[in-house]
């Protein structure tokens, strides 16, 4: 999916979330959810894959770890 598509959709469900409704429509689709934490959930996932979108690389994670050597 593009930037674009995913902007649309999660401008279509923050809309639809704020109204208060659980069906949201953006491009002729339409999803309905079950719960507002469900809405969330959809939410938290649009937010995570538009700023994997911006940011063009993945993150990286570096853990260290140390010992005496005994």
């Amino acid at each position: 999916m593009t930037l674009e598509e995913l902007s649309t959709q999660r401008e279509a469900l923050l809309a639809a979330r704020y109204r208060g409704v659980r069906t949201v429509e953006y491009d002729g689709k339409r999803i309905t959810y079950a719960t507002d934490a469900e809405m969330a959930a959809a939410l938290a996932d649009l937010e995570k894959r538009i700023a994997a979108a911006e940011s063009g690389t993945p993150r990286r994670r570096i853990f260290t770890s140390a010992s005496k050597g005994l």
